[in-house]
C-alpha cells in the first residue's frame, strides 16, 4: 500500500521542480520517488551492486564464453531445440 507524504519546498526547490518535470516529461511526484530513492540508497550506502553480492559468483553457468560466442551458442541451441 502506497504512502501520501505532504513535502513544503522552498521557492527554488519548488522552481529546479517543476523544471525537471517539463524536461523529463514525468510528474514531479515520480521525480520526487526517484530523488528520495537515490538519496536513501546513498545515504545507507547501499549501492546497486551491494543488494546483489552476495549472489556474484555464487551461480554456475554451463556457457562460460557466451559473451564472447552468443551468436555460436544461439544457433547450437536453436539446432538442438529442432532437433529435439
Amino acid at each position: 500500500m502506497r504512502q501520501r507524504v505532504t513535502v513544503r519546498l522552498p521557492e527554488e526547490l519548488s522552481r529546479a521542480l517543476k523544471l525537471a518535470s517539463g524536461r523529463m516529461l514525468r510528474p514531479r511526484s515520480d521525480i520526487v520517488r526517484l530523488a528520495l530513492r537515490e538519496y536513501l540508497i546513498d545515504a545507507l550506502g547501499l549501492l546497486p551492486g551491494d543488494r546483489v553480492k552476495g549472489l556474484i559468483g555464487s551461480l554456475e553457468a554451463t556457457v562460460q564464453d557466451l559473451a564472447e560466442r552468443r551468436r555460436a551458442y544461439t544457433i547450437e541451441s536453436l539446432q538442438e531445440r529442432d532437433r529435439g
